[in-house]
C-alpha cells in the first residue's frame, strides 16, 4: 500500500481486509497511524513517497530506465511543488539527484509545472501576442513576434513558452531586441515533433534542445533576424512524426454484444487494458478493465459490453500530431485512442506508443 494506511483509504469492496494470509507492505510519508496491520513498513517524513522507493532502490543499487526515473521525477516534483514546499528535505534532494543521474528528464516534468511570473514579464507577453505574427510551413504552424526590451528582463523563456500555448501553434520564435548593444535575443520553442529547435538555434549560433533553444545574434537587427529565420525554417528538412506512423493495427475489438466475462478473458490472455466495441466498423465505446467496476451483481458478468462500456468516445485522425494525442489523453485520463478515419476504426495509439517515441524507442 502506497500513502495510505486505513481500510477507508481504499476504493472498491476488496474482499481482503478478513484475510488472515494477507501480508501489507506500507510504504508512506505521513507518519500519521492507521488500521492497517502491516507486516513491514517504510513510513518516514519526508516530502514525496516516491523518494522513499527511490532512495531504497538506490540503496539496493537498481538502475532504472529514463522514463522510469522521469516518472518518479514527476511524482516527487508534484508532491514537493518543485521543491519548494516546507515538508521538502534532504533526503528528496538525493533522491532527484539519482533520477537525474539515471537519465530523468525535467523538460517532460514542467508540463505540469508553471513558474510564477510578474508584472514585467506578463507586460512582455501582452506585447508579444500585440504583435505576434503567424505562418504556416510545410503543414505546421509557426509565430513570430518581435519588439525592444531594454536591459536584462529574467523570465523570457517562461513568457515564450505561455506565449506559444496561448497561441497553441507548433513553434514560436520571440525575438527580443536590445537597441543600446545592438543585439538580439531569440528563445524559440517547439512541439519537438515539428522541429528540432536545438538545431534551428544553432544555426543562428546558439543551441538547445528538441523543445527548446536561444541564440544571441550580435550587431544584427530584428528585422535581419527574422529574414534569417524563415529562411532556416523554409530550407528545414525535419518531417513531423503523425499519428499514422504511431499506431497499432489492425485492431482487435469486440461487438457491442459480446458477454462481459469473454471480455474479462480476452483482457488477459491479450494483456490488454481495454478495446474498442465497433459496429461495421464503426465504433461506438470503449470497454476498459476500469468498466468492470460498475459490475454489482454476479449475473452481470454475463451482461453484454453495450451495458457497461464508455460510449463518450475520444479519438484522433491520423494526421494528428503525438502532442494532440497526449494531450487528449492527459486531460481526459485515458489510457488509449481510436484513430478514425472517414468514420472508421484504422488503428489505435496508447500512452505507451506516445511515450516510446518521446523516448526515441521507436523500431528503425
Amino acid at each position: 500500500m502506497v500513502d495510505a494506511q486505513s481500510w477507508s483509504r481504499i476504493d472498491g469492496n476488496l474482499d481482503l481486509r478478513e484475510n488472515p494470509e494477507l501480508e501489507i507492505h506500507l510504504w508512506d510519508h505521513h507518519t500519521r497511524t492507521g488500521d492497517f496491520k502491516t507486516s513491514w513498513s517504510c513510513v518516514e517524513e519526508v516530502g514525496a513517497t516516491s523518494a522513499l522507493l527511490v532512495n531504497r532502490m538506490k540503496k539496493d543499487q537498481v538502475s532504472l530506465s529514463p522514463i522510469e526515473a522521469t516518472l518518479f521525477l514527476a511524482g516527487i516534483y508534484e508532491d514537493t511543488g518543485s521543491m519548494s514546499f516546507p515538508s521538502t528535505t534532504a533526503d528528496d534532494a538525493r533522491a532527484v539527484a539519482f533520477l537525474l543521474d539515471q537519465g530523468g528528464d525535467l523538460s517532460m516534468v514542467k508540463n505540469f509545472l508553471r513558474p510564477a511570473y510578474g508584472p514585467k514579464q506578463k507586460d512582455v507577453l501582452f506585447e508579444m501576442l500585440e504583435k505576434a505574427e503567424r505562418e504556416k510551413l510545410n503543414g505546421h504552424t509557426m509565430s513570430l513576434s518581435t519588439m525592444e526590451i531594454e536591459g536584462h528582463i529574467p523570465g523570457l523563456s517562461i513568457v515564450v513558452d505561455m506565449y506559444q500555448d496561448i497561441l497553441n501553434v507548433d513553434m514560436a520564435f520571440g525575438i527580443f531586441w536590445e537597441r543600446k548593444k545592438d543585439q538580439c535575443l531569440v528563445i524559440g520553442r517547439s512541439t519537438g515533433e515539428t522541429a528540432d529547435m536545438g538545431a534551428i538555434m544553432k544555426h543562428l549560433g546558439g543551441g538547445g534542445h528538441p523543445n527548446a533553444g536561444s541564440a544571441l545574434l550580435h550587431k544584427t537587427g530584428p528585422d535581419d533576424t527574422r529574414e534569417w529565420i524563415l529562411k532556416i525554417m523554409k530550407g528545414s528538412r525535419n518531417v513531423s512524426v503523425q499519428i499514422s506512423d504511431l499506431m497499432s493495427y489492425p485492431v482487435f475489438t469486440v461487438s457491442p454484444d459480446t458477454p462481459m466475462k469473454d471480455v474479462a478473458l480476452l483482457l488477459r490472455d491479450k494483456g490488454c487494458t481495454g478495446f474498442p466495441v465497433t459496429d461495421d466498423r464503426k465504433v461506438v465505446g470503449i470497454i476498459s478493465r476500469r468498466d468492470f467496476k460498475k459490475i454489482r451483481k454476479d449475473r452481470q458478468i454475463n451482461a453484454p459490453v453495450k451495458a457497461f462500456m464508455s460510449t463518450k468516445v475520444h479519438s484522433v485522425g491520423p494526421q494528428n500530431s503525438v502532442i494532440d494525442a497526449v494531450k487528449l489523453m492527459v486531460r481526459e485520463d485515458i489510457g488509449r485512442l481510436p484513430v478514425i478515419e472517414n468514420e472508421h476504426l484504422i488503428g489505435l495509439v496508447t500512452r505507451s506508443d506516445t511515450m516510446r517515441y518521446y523516448y526515441n524507442l521507436l523500431p528503425d
